[in-house]
């Protein structure tokens, strides 16, 4: 377990958008160590931090960045996109959704994406904020997107001080191709 190139980025997004932050409900699927979800609870949100419930470890962790840095107020839960739980379906109405590298595997794009849809009929102006790593042209979300009535606004690097090599004094994300994603209901009316 360790902050992915993804995660400095989303981290870096939710940096620059701190003063829009206090007092949002939001969610950080898929959190793993959790930076984004950190970030944005220490900028004043009220955060939720998940992980797969079929993972146990990756929860413990989500647990120990919170007590690492004195948020005991932070929630943790076992969520598995695709699956609907109890503590899913108790889960208030979100305004954001974080996701850091969520779309890694492309067998688990339309569970993430159904979970997240599932979370878009509570709040249907809620947004997903994604970062992605670039690994391969064929893997594509727009099909899916599109099927489950999202629409999807790229973010330029540029535009929040991410293009860099190193952000924030980490040397991550390096190299890598990093995209930042905002989802949204496809419907601007809802």
């Amino acid at each position: 377990m360790y902050a992915w190139p993804c995660a400095v980025v989303l981290a870096q997004y939710l940096w620059f958008h701190r003063r829009s932050l206090p007092g949002k409900t939001i969610l950080e699927i898929g959190a793993g160590v959790s930076l984004p979800g950190i970030v944005a609870a220490k900028c004043g949100a009220e955060v939720t931090l998940s992980d797969s419930a079929e993972l146990p470890h990756c929860l413990e962790i989500c647990q120990q960045s919170c007590q690492m840095n004195d948020l005991p107020q932070v929630r943790v839960l076992g969520l598995t996109w695709g699956h609907l739980s109890l503590d899913l379906l108790a889960l208030p109405p979100q305004d954001i959704i974080l996701a850091a590298d969520v779309f890694f595997e492309p067998e688990d794009f339309e569970d993430i994406l159904t979970t997240v849809y599932f979370l878009m009929q509570k709040n249907p102006k809620v947004q997903l904020w994604s970062t992605y790593q670039v690994r391969s042209a064929d893997w594509s979300l727009e099909a899916l997107i599109y099927k489950w009535d999202m629409k999807c606004v790229h973010i330029p690097l540029v535009s929040f001080d991410a293009d860099k090599e190193d952000i924030a004094e980490s040397a991550l994300p390096g190299r890598h191709t990093v995209e930042m994603l905002v989802i949204s209901f496809a419907k601007d009316s809802l």
